[in-house]
């Protein structure tokens, strides 16, 4: 037995700053206009957008002339929040931090100059700093290599893009917010969880803390158990507007019973909260329960975070009456990281709801029973003990 404890791993980086000159660039812009992008540093640049990892510039130069060269070179859209002037570069780094909402310990930076990778570490020193000889060899370091790319990782830089896009619409919209939400022309989709989807459905489980109704964690063996399993239903809801994606940003896990369908998680990401995403889900689920004739009951679970995920339950009629429907239904999860003992099971006599104003919503038939397995490939449909 080893008396040295394990090493973890080193936290994912979520965005790398790149210097400009002698660094991204082979040469220095304000001393030649034909400055170089190296091969081997253009894929790092997409290998690690590939990954999810967003990317950005912080640089000392005009910031209209370096841009111009990013675009002659045909990487400029790979960068989000570039801040390109003569100020201080931690300054700058703090700014990209802020605007991406990122801690400060998930921000990498990369400079030819000691002296700039010093006075960013002394001002932010949870910022991890490498030197310009390093960009080649970013792709195979463990900070730079996520655990697991989803479907919404590979596409995590446009819905970026898209969310600066329409935050700034939203300053100049002078109307309710009711009809700002109408101008984003929204689709919503829900549908069963495919095989592709499953590890960005576990994601959604583990880091949506105020709007998850239980606060457990579901592993991928125990979503594949659930979708093997006849009576439950995986759904992911995924949203996109006029802007683009935000991706998946929602995940239901149904078990049905002849009198009542049990609802036993409802997770949104915080990111749709004022898009009305989960009062959306719920309305929806509610009247596929009326239509099938059956009462919905619900697990809810207080973690001291997920308040606004209560009231949203509360609002939609959820209460704790009693019923005949709850027999054979028990609160509690198949998840981990909670037991079942502080789970309250929570009923609602289900009627039909009217359809969202403000966003088209795409739904699949929950009355038509999917067969078992139906979002998993052949190899993965076999039966098997649920949670």
């Amino acid at each position: 037995m080893s008396d040295t404890a394990p090493v973890d791993p080193p936290a994912t980086v979520k965005c790398l700053v790149w210097d400009l000159d002698n660094t991204l660039w082979r040469g220095t812009l304000l001393e030649d206009e034909d400055v170089v992008l190296p091969d081997a540093v253009r894929e790092v640049i997409v290998g690690l957008d590939a990954r999810g990892i967003l990317q950005s510039v912080c640089s000392r130069n005009s910031h209209d002339h370096a841009w111009a060269r990013l675009r002659a070179l045909g990487v400029a859209d790979y960068f989000v929040v570039p801040e390109i002037g003569w100020g201080r570069k931690s300054d700058a780094v703090r700014r990209i931090t802020e605007q991406l909402d990122f801690a400060p310990a998930t921000i990498a930076f990369i400079d030819d100059q000691p002296a700039e990778r010093a006075e960013v570490a002394h001002h932010l020193p949870e910022v991890r700093c490498y030197p310009a000889e390093d960009a080649v060899k970013l792709l195979g370091l463990p900070e730079f290599s996520p655990r697991s790319v989803t479907v919404d990782s590979r596409q995590r830089r446009t819905m970026y893009q898209a969310g600066f896009r329409r935050t700034d619409e939203q300053a100049r919209h002078t109307g309710s917010h009711e009809d700002f939400l109408r101008s984003l022309e929204m689709v919503m989709s829900i549908g069963r969880a495919t095989d592709d989807e499953l590890t960005r459905v576990e994601e959604l489980t583990l880091r949506t803390s105020q709007m998850n109704a239980t606060g457990v964690h579901y592993p991928d063996e125990a979503l594949r158990a659930l979708l093997a399993h006849p009576g439950h239903e995986v759904l992911v809801t995924t949203l996109e507007d006029r802007f683009g994606p935000h991706g998946a940003v929602g995940v239901v896990l149904l078990e049905k019973h002849a009198r009542a369908w049990h609802l036993r998680l409802l997770a949104t990401s915080c990111r749709v909260v004022a898009f009305g995403v989960g009062t959306i889900l719920l309305n929806w689920l509610a009247d596929q329960a009326a239509r099938a004739g059956v009462h919905l009951l619900a697990d809810f679970r207080v973690t001291g975070r997920n308040r606004m995920m209560e009231i949203a339950y509360r609002f939609a009629g959820l209460d704790d009456r009693p019923c005949d429907c709850r027999g054979g239904v028990s609160g509690g999860s198949g998840g981990s990281g909670g037991s079942g003992e502080d789970v309250q099971l929570l009923h609602l006599v289900a009627g039909r709801r009217d359809a969202p104003t403000t966003v088209r919503l795409i739904a699949p038939d929950l009355t038509d029973p999917a067969p078992a397995g139906a979002g998993l490939p052949d190899r993965a449909r076999r039966p098997g003990p649920v949670g």
